[in-house]
């Protein structure tokens, strides 16, 4: 059987538990592998060539300008983008397969099977909540930016029905560990593009999000996992805009100073 024609583009940073995973997904049948490493400490490096002798190292500066030379040095024009604690299906790699051979679309959106644990969450807006992850690269860019870029797309999308699989979040601690993250990038995201946030807005924003996933997304379905996205759902507004406040008063203190 012959590979499939496109590259399927990884980017990673300490990610020995999940690699093998997700180009194990991979190996066999897409055309190309590509791993973009972000100076890792741990054996990622080491056991991703196992699967492909194309292994960049590049420091990330944004999400959106990492991403987008990561794409750039793929050769076939398409390119399916996972995550290192992803993996693809079996039931959407024949899909991709199929699809590839005749379409009329220029990308399309896949929807992610994302896990806490060993548990689906099926709601919440968590699923099939689709992703734009397979694409003609020439036609395909990402907004420079550090957290949550804007896709920026030439032509038409698709969307395919069999899922990516993530395996994201291992436990609550790695969720809230990424949301300490995220809040970070948010926050330094509103002072870089001049964006002006108030207090009212951001506890407006607070309180709105915890029913909007709860309620309004069908969380209570999701039990307890569901009462606790929309619970973090509702902090990500609060502890962004903390961080907001805090960079943009001591930025002024070291103006002043």
């Amino acid at each position: 059987m012959s590979k499939v024609p496109l590259a399927v583009v990884v980017i990673t940073k300490n990610e020995e538990a999940n690699i093998d995973m997700c180009l194990g997904s991979v190996y066999g049948w897409a055309d190309e592998i590509i791993v973009v490493d972000d100076e890792s400490r741990d054996r990622t490096v080491e056991l991703s060539k196992k699967y492909t002798n194309k292994i960049f190292h590049r420091k990330m500066d944004n999400e959106g300008k990492h991403r987008n030379w990561a794409y750039a040095q793929a050769k076939n024009e398409w390119v399916l983008s996972l995550d290192a604690d992803e993996y693809v299906s079996d039931q959407l790699k024949e899909e991709i397969a199929k699809t590839l051979a005749n379409t009329k679309f220029h990308a399309f959106s896949i929807p992610l099977r994302n896990y806490i644990g060993t548990y689906w969450v099926q709601h919440s807006g968590w699923y099939p909540a689709g992703k734009l992850r397979l694409f003609m690269r020439s036609r395909f860019k990402y907004e420079e930016v550090e957290v949550h870029p804007r896709v920026f797309l030439e032509g038409d999308t698709g969307h395919l029905t069999k899922d990516i699989v993530h395996k994201g979040y291992p436990d609550f601690e790695h969720f809230l560990g990424s949301l300490n993250r995220q809040t970070t990038l948010e926050a330094r995201k509103w002072i870089q593009t001049g964006r002006k946030m108030s207090l009212g807005r951001a506890i407006w924003r607070t309180i709105d999000r915890f029913p909007r996933s709860f309620i309004g997304k069908k969380g209570y379905k999701d039990g307890f996992v569901g009462f606790m996205i929309a619970f973090f759902a509702s902090l990500y507004q609060i502890m962004s805009y903390a961080k907001y406040w805090e960079m943009k008063n001591l930025h002024q203190d070291n103006i002043k100073h």
